[in-house]
């Protein structure tokens, strides 16, 4: 996919029905838009400086087709990137499931967290984690409690540098994000107690403050929160491109390694968005402007 993507341009490329749609209403919509405050782990907003980032539309190569964005109305989402997903010690390690590809993932997240800082783009952190009563968890019958007490939600253990913490527990080593990924000050973090990032916390009415429309998904796990965040997103009428070097799936049940993780890329890039990788996004952010070079040949004309 990857070889594919690689070979379109936006230099090469004619735009198709769909993207020239997705391009005029970037266009159309591309008002400046101020951020808001930073959001602690609480998702309480604070009193940070409104951050201007201004309208500039790029276009990258993605399936099923290439992609363009207005920057001043995208922000990259990081799902879940936490130590009990990605840290020696944490629950899944712990749980005895390979965590190989999460680590794998962090490198490409870090980069495109880079370019995209530099762009203005803004940056929302999801985490998994529940109140340290457990209220949040569900009811005793609820499958989000049945599902995700096997692995041992609430308990108490030590972390890798002694400090005592509890698997998915708020404000605990467990869920900060992995060192590598650490959040910035102007960054977005928001807890989520369900798989979807949009379920009963402010991350539309965040998205919708800072007038955001494109959606850069990044973190893992790719059939599982991730894709529950992206379905809710292409509920709420958001435009997403899934970063597949980006994010990673272990194997679940009998499936084959790998299999989870392409199934829901495929669904993704047919029903609920875009697909493309870490390199194709950071080229675009380097790359001159759509409008910029389209005013320009005009000029020139």
């Amino acid at each position: 996919m990857k070889r594919d993507m690689e070979k379109e341009t936006p230099e090469t490329r004619n735009l198709s029905r769909r993207e020239a749609l997705g391009l005029i209403g970037a266009t159309a919509a591309a008002s400046l838009v101020g951020g808001v405050a930073e959001q602690p782990a609480s998702a309480e907003q604070t009193g940070a400086p409104i951050q201007n980032t201004k309208s500039r539309i790029v276009q990258f190569a993605a399936k099923p087709e290439p992609v363009a964005i207005d920057i001043a109305k995208t922000a990259v989402i990081v799902v879940d990137m936490q130590n009990d997903f990605g840290a020696k010690g944490g629950m899944f390690d712990l749980a005895g499931i390979d965590i190989s590809g999460i680590q794998k993932a962090i490198g490409p997240i870090a980069r495109a967290l880079v370019s995209a800082r530099r762009a203005g783009i803004k940056i929302v952190y999801l985490k998994m984690a529940f109140r340290p009563d457990l209220s949040d968890l569900g009811a005793p019958d609820s499958p989000n409690r049945l599902r995700h007490l096997p692995f041992g939600v609430g308990k108490t253990i030590h972390a890798p540098d002694g400090r005592e913490s509890r698997i998915l527990i708020r404000d605990t080593w467990n869920t900060d994000i992995v060192d590598e990924l650490r959040p910035q000050a102007d960054d977005v973090v928001i807890y989520k107690h369900r798989f979807s990032g949009f379920y009963q916390t402010d991350l539309d009415a965040t998205l919708n403050k800072l007038g955001i429309k494109h959606l850069i998904i990044t973190g893992c796990t790719t059939s599982v929160c991730v894709e529950a965040t992206v379905r809710d997103a292409m509920f709420r009428d958001y435009s997403c491109v899934l970063l597949q070097d980006c994010m990673t799936q272990p194997t679940l049940g009998n499936s084959s390694p790998g299999s989870n993780h392409d199934a829901s890329l495929v669904v993704a890039e047919v029903f609920f968005g875009w697909v493309s990788n870490s390199d194709q996004f950071m080229k675009a952010l380097h790359v001159q402007p759509i409008a910029a070079a389209q005013a320009q040949r005009q000029r020139t004309a």
